[in-house]
């Protein structure tokens, strides 16, 4: 259903950018428009990591960081049947992550250092699993072009008052309102994206960690830390909100048509139910665990047979189905 709804949303996105160019410019004009469109994705496709990255001063991780954040990346990877993603380091100190990269061959995950300080070992690998799991379910790429056609759509409509074929269409009233309804409409659909996407992914990051409650407490820890924390880099470049595992720029908590991510009290919910499902978690497969003792505190050495004290207790009766079916 998670992939259905994203289709639909997509073609929505795209018919919203060919009616536009229609508009703008007849049938030949939403050809050029698509092919614009194209274009735009083409590039920040094959540039989107550098860019992302670079917009957050994230510094890579070496293989053997003392952290351990990298050998449990690694290892949750195996478990996900990934190549190893890059990872990388963002000096702030809100708790959040994010993974980007065009496919899972050219993919990394971000976390901040306010997250390997505050996060238990369990959460961490919680909140790694979800960014695991966009990789594996190509959202970072589904991300990127949608975030494209939003800031195409805008441009477009911008464009509107310079053109005569749309004042010719839609007289000035109506081009008023397509200057601003377009840019609304198509961040309303990149929004409705995000939001499906994150549920599919905690399901499969849970399903990748094999504890769905590491990622709940997990999302809990993090969404009361960055609604109170800010992270500069995210306010300078607002457009990456959505990438984030949860919204940097402190959105509202409740569900709504402009909320980037879904409420977190839902996505814990629909976590406890399938931990509910899947019964008691199952042991990581292979032996590569972090053997140095983790500057965010515990034990040293990974231990996924033990679940955190932190991660929230369910009970039988409480939250409702799972919103991905």
């Amino acid at each position: 259903m998670g992939y259905f709804k994203t289709a639909m949303l997509m073609a929505a996105m795209t018919a919203l950018f060919m009616g536009i160019g229609y508009l703008l410019g007849g049938s030949g004009g939403a050809v050029i428009a698509l092919v614009v469109a194209a274009g735009m994705n083409v590039f920040t496709w094959w540039n989107s990591n550098r860019m992302v990255l670079k917009m957050h001063n994230a510094r890579p991780l070496s293989a053997n960081d003392p952290s351990g954040v990298p050998q449990l990346t690694a290892e949750l990877a195996r478990n996900a049947g990934l190549p190893m993603p890059a990872v990388y380091m963002i000096d702030t100190d809100q708790p959040n992550a994010f993974a980007t990269g065009r496919n899972p061959s050219n993919a990394a995950v971000a976390v901040t250092a306010g997250l390997m300080r505050r996060l238990s070992r369990e959460e961490l690998a919680g909140v790694i699993a979800h960014e695991l799991a966009h990789i594996k379910n190509h959202d970072t790429a589904i991300m990127t072009v949608t975030a494209t056609f939003a800031g195409a759509i805008s441009m477009l409509a911008n464009f509107a008052l310079f053109f005569g074929g749309s004042r010719e269409r839609l007289g000035l009233v109506g081009t008023l309102a397509m200057m601003f309804l377009a840019p609304m409409a198509a961040g309303l659909v990149q929004m409705a994206i995000s939001r499906t996407r994150e549920y599919a992914a905690d399901k499969a990051g849970a399903e990748i960690c094999r504890n769905p409650l590491w990622l709940a407490s997990a999302l809990q820890s993090i969404q009361k830390g960055a609604s109170v924390i800010d992270n500069h880099a995210a306010e300078r470049h607002p457009g990456t909100a959505h990438m984030f595992i949860i919204n940097p720029l402190h959105a509202h908590k409740r569900d709504s048509l402009f909320a980037t991510h879904p409420a977190t009290e839902n996505r814990v919910a629909a976590l406890r139910e399938l931990a509910g499902e899947m019964g008691p978690g199952a042991p990581m497969s292979g032996s590569a665990q972090p053997q140095a003792s983790a500057p965010w505190g515990g034990a040293s050495g990974f231990t996924p047979q033990t679940r955190s004290e932190s991660a929230p207790r369910r009970d039988p009766d409480e939250g409702p189905k799972g919103p991905w079916g």
